[in-house]
């Protein structure tokens, strides 16, 4: 069995850089990608530097997958299945055989919740059109004065709203299913913002016109965007099962190298706690290719 110099598993902003770095050390890099990056789903990024009318997260994955391949990075598009540290090297299984790599990264990053009963039919071309968006770091620009609907609750839900309380004065935060769960420190700090509180549950969702609109417990709203605030799932199942330390959310523990506790093994992007944001990904597998590069040289010098 052949073994890689190193086996990237994600094909979002963090595993892209980081092939494209490693195929440029002049590594024998493979990249597992099963086409579910989260950065496929933005419509239009346009707070990634040197693109002024903003891009398709599609197309800037399109662009990134093009020139890593250019420099001889191999795709494989299957799903790894188990990830486990052998004798001298990582193995990994799939669905279509066993891999073997000298290091692993692993940028595999997160999974938005959705609101429940919200079907694929109107959730896809709300996000299309940018009325259901999922980050605020990244978009909160975008919905300026605009009419926001947050659907979340307790503490996370209250920072969410609140953060968008900088980007319109119109905000009002909807518990997902019943009752809200705030604490009283959460309600006096949506009361100081003006940030209007609504019960749920949420259901019937449906884009009218220029908005999307649901049932609250108050009756049907319709907002010009809205943001769930339900929080994620990371995905980080591979590194914790071979038994990388990880946070209690979840989150891989790396060093300042992106190092996790698993020898060979790294991980880079959304997967490790830190902003979820492209640039940020972007520079953690920087970081992670240029260390994994390193480990390999001291290991057997890279010479042509």
């Amino acid at each position: 069995m052949t073994t890689d110099d190193c086996i990237i598993i994600g094909g979002g902003p963090a595993g892209l850089t980081a092939a494209i770095y490693l195929a440029r050390y002049h590594l024998r890099v493979r990249l597992f990608d099963c086409g579910s990056s989260r950065a496929a789903m933005i419509p239009c990024t346009r707070n990634h530097a040197g693109y002024p009318d903003g891009i398709a997260g599609k197309e800037l994955l399109a662009r990134m997958l093009a020139q890593a391949e250019k420099y001889g990075v191999h795709r494989e598009g299957n799903r790894v299945e188990r990830l486990r540290l052998d004798v001298d090297a990582l193995a990994l299984e799939t669905a279509d055989g066993a891999y073997r790599a000298r290091a692993v990264l692993l940028a595999t990053g997160v999974v938005n919740h959705r609101p429940r009963h919200l079907l694929p039919e109107v959730h896809d071309p709300a996000l299309e059109r940018g009325l259901l968006r999922y980050c605020p770091v990244c978009d909160g620009f975008e919905v300026t004065d605009k009419k926001v609907g947050v659907i979340g609750t307790g503490e996370h839900g209250t920072r969410e709203a609140l953060f968008l309380r900088s980007y319109t004065r119109d905000v009002t935060l909807v518990a997902p299913e019943a009752e809200h769960a705030l604490d009283p420190a959460c309600a006096a700090k949506l009361d100081e913002a003006g940030i209007a509180r609504v019960n749920g549950p949420c259901g019937d969702y449906a884009i009218e016109g220029d908005r999307l609109a649901f049932d609250t417990a108050r009756g049907r709203m319709a907002f010009d965007s809205v943001y769930p605030a339900l929080g994620s799932r990371i995905r980080s199942r591979l590194a914790i099962e071979a038994g990388a330390k990880a946070t209690d959310t979840g989150c891989l523990e790396v060093d300042d190298h992106q190092r996790t506790s698993i020898p060979g093994l790294f991980a880079a992007g959304d997967v490790v706690k830190g902003l979820d944001q492209i640039s940020h990904a972007m520079g953690e597998a920087g970081v992670a290719a240029t260390t994994i590069r390193n480990m390999l040289d001291e290991q057997r010098p890279l010479r042509r």
